[in-house]
Protein backbone atom coordinates (compact mmCIF):
# COMPACT_ATOMS: atom_id res chain seq x y z
CA UNK A 1 0.00 0.00 0.00
CA UNK A 2 1.08 3.82 -0.86
CA UNK A 3 0.29 5.79 2.12
CA UNK A 4 0.13 10.23 2.37
CA UNK A 5 -0.19 12.57 5.03
CA UNK A 6 -0.10 16.37 5.60
CA UNK A 7 -1.06 18.46 8.36
CA UNK A 8 -4.13 17.18 9.15
CA UNK A 9 -3.71 13.26 9.34
CA UNK A 10 -3.97 10.38 6.89
CA UNK A 11 -4.70 11.89 3.37
CA UNK A 12 -3.96 8.60 1.38
CA UNK A 13 -3.87 4.80 1.65
CA UNK A 14 -3.93 2.75 -1.89
CA UNK A 15 -3.39 -0.40 -3.06
CA UNK A 16 -0.62 0.18 -5.67
CA UNK A 17 -3.11 -0.94 -8.72
CA UNK A 18 -5.29 1.12 -7.29
CA UNK A 19 -8.02 2.30 -10.39
CA UNK A 20 -8.89 5.50 -8.09
CA UNK A 21 -5.19 6.13 -6.64
CA UNK A 22 -2.77 9.21 -7.75
CA UNK A 23 -0.90 8.29 -11.21
CA UNK A 24 2.78 6.97 -10.23
CA UNK A 25 4.33 10.29 -11.45
CA UNK A 26 2.20 12.66 -8.90
CA UNK A 27 3.46 10.15 -6.12
CA UNK A 28 7.05 10.79 -7.31
CA UNK A 29 6.43 14.23 -6.58
CA UNK A 30 5.47 14.02 -2.79
CA UNK A 31 8.29 13.96 -0.18
CA UNK A 32 9.07 10.50 1.26
CA UNK A 33 8.98 10.98 5.00
CA UNK A 34 9.11 7.62 6.50
CA UNK A 35 9.67 8.93 9.74
CA UNK A 36 6.38 10.91 9.94
CA UNK A 37 4.37 10.09 12.97
CA UNK A 38 0.71 9.05 11.70
CA UNK A 39 2.54 7.05 8.69
CA UNK A 40 4.23 5.12 11.13
CA UNK A 41 1.06 4.76 13.15
CA UNK A 42 -0.70 3.79 9.49
CA UNK A 43 1.52 1.06 9.33
CA UNK A 44 1.71 -0.18 12.17
CA UNK A 45 -2.68 -0.01 12.69
CA UNK A 46 -2.49 -1.98 9.12
CA UNK A 47 -0.49 -4.68 10.36
CA UNK A 48 -2.61 -5.41 13.50
CA UNK A 49 -5.65 -5.15 11.39
CA UNK A 50 -4.09 -7.69 8.52
CA UNK A 51 -3.16 -10.03 11.38
CA UNK A 52 -6.76 -9.72 12.72
CA UNK A 53 -5.41 -7.84 15.86
CA UNK A 54 -7.24 -4.53 15.30
CA UNK A 55 -10.56 -3.99 14.31
CA UNK A 56 -10.98 0.13 14.97
CA UNK A 57 -8.33 2.58 13.06
CA UNK A 58 -7.40 5.35 15.40
CA UNK A 59 -5.77 7.92 13.38
CA UNK A 60 -6.80 11.23 12.67
CA UNK A 61 -7.92 11.55 9.24
CA UNK A 62 -7.91 14.31 6.37
CA UNK A 63 -11.01 13.80 3.86
CA UNK A 64 -10.95 16.85 2.50
CA UNK A 65 -10.20 16.16 -0.97
CA UNK A 66 -13.32 15.05 -1.73
CA UNK A 67 -17.00 16.88 -2.39
CA UNK A 68 -19.39 17.60 0.17
CA UNK A 69 -21.10 14.18 -0.82
CA UNK A 70 -18.36 12.10 -1.04
CA UNK A 71 -16.90 13.41 2.10
CA UNK A 72 -20.24 12.56 3.74
CA UNK A 73 -20.45 9.25 1.80
CA UNK A 74 -16.73 8.34 3.19
CA UNK A 75 -17.86 9.50 6.94
CA UNK A 76 -20.90 6.88 6.75
CA UNK A 77 -18.47 4.05 5.83
CA UNK A 78 -16.86 4.62 8.56
CA UNK A 79 -20.12 3.78 10.63
CA UNK A 80 -20.41 0.33 9.23
CA UNK A 81 -18.53 -2.11 11.85
CA UNK A 82 -16.19 -4.96 11.21
CA UNK A 83 -18.02 -7.99 9.42
CA UNK A 84 -20.66 -6.07 8.37
CA UNK A 85 -21.88 -5.17 4.89
CA UNK A 86 -24.43 -3.05 3.88
CA UNK A 87 -25.63 -2.37 -0.02
CA UNK A 88 -24.91 0.86 -1.92
CA UNK A 89 -28.41 1.32 -1.39
CA UNK A 90 -28.82 1.28 2.42
CA UNK A 91 -25.57 3.43 1.82
CA UNK A 92 -27.39 6.28 0.15
CA UNK A 93 -30.69 5.97 2.34
CA UNK A 94 -28.32 7.07 5.33
CA UNK A 95 -26.52 9.96 3.72
CA UNK A 96 -30.30 11.21 3.03
CA UNK A 97 -30.66 10.31 -0.10
CA UNK A 98 -32.49 6.93 -0.92
CA UNK A 99 -32.20 7.62 -4.58
CA UNK A 100 -29.06 8.09 -5.00
CA UNK A 101 -27.31 4.41 -4.76
CA UNK A 102 -25.28 4.63 -8.06
CA UNK A 103 -23.73 8.55 -6.87
CA UNK A 104 -22.82 7.21 -3.38
CA UNK A 105 -21.12 4.26 -5.10
CA UNK A 106 -19.31 6.89 -6.92
CA UNK A 107 -18.31 8.39 -4.31
CA UNK A 108 -16.94 5.40 -2.35
CA UNK A 109 -15.11 4.43 -5.40
CA UNK A 110 -13.22 7.79 -4.66
CA UNK A 111 -12.29 6.72 -1.39
CA UNK A 112 -8.84 7.81 -0.68
CA UNK A 113 -8.14 5.82 2.40
CA UNK A 114 -8.74 2.60 1.41
CA UNK A 115 -9.85 -0.09 4.47
CA UNK A 116 -9.35 2.40 6.68
CA UNK A 117 -12.48 3.96 5.37
CA UNK A 118 -14.10 0.25 4.93
CA UNK A 119 -15.42 0.87 1.48
CA UNK A 120 -15.43 -3.20 0.78
CA UNK A 121 -17.73 -3.44 3.36
CA UNK A 122 -20.66 -2.12 0.95
CA UNK A 123 -21.82 -4.75 -1.43
CA UNK A 124 -24.59 -5.11 -3.94
CA UNK A 125 -28.09 -5.27 -3.30
CA UNK A 126 -28.42 -8.73 -3.25
CA UNK A 127 -24.95 -9.16 -0.99
CA UNK A 128 -23.50 -9.37 -4.64
CA UNK A 129 -19.36 -7.98 -4.63
CA UNK A 130 -19.61 -5.33 -7.26
CA UNK A 131 -16.96 -2.28 -7.44
CA UNK A 132 -13.54 -1.97 -5.44
CA UNK A 133 -11.18 0.53 -6.68
CA UNK A 134 -8.54 -2.31 -5.41
CA UNK A 135 -10.00 -5.19 -7.39
CA UNK A 136 -12.80 -7.47 -6.60
CA UNK A 137 -9.98 -10.47 -5.63
CA UNK A 138 -8.61 -8.17 -2.53
CA UNK A 139 -12.80 -7.43 -1.33
CA UNK A 140 -13.03 -10.33 -1.26
CA UNK A 141 -9.82 -11.54 0.78
CA UNK A 142 -11.15 -8.07 3.16
CA UNK A 143 -14.40 -9.21 3.66
CA UNK A 144 -13.33 -13.02 4.59
CA UNK A 145 -10.42 -11.70 6.83
CA UNK A 146 -13.30 -9.21 8.86
CA UNK A 147 -15.39 -12.47 9.33
CA UNK A 148 -13.31 -15.07 9.93
CA UNK A 149 -10.95 -13.32 12.41
CA UNK A 150 -12.52 -13.22 16.25
CA UNK A 151 -12.20 -10.27 18.10
CA UNK A 152 -8.37 -9.10 19.34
Amino acid sequence: MRLAAGPKGLLGAWFQEDAHGPPPERFRQWPEAPQHPVLIKAGEQLERYFSGRLRNFDLPLDLDSGTPFQVNAWAALLEIPWGETISYGQLAQRLGRPSAARAAGAAIGRNPLSIIVPCHRVVGSKGALTGYAGGLPRKTALLRLEQSTSPP
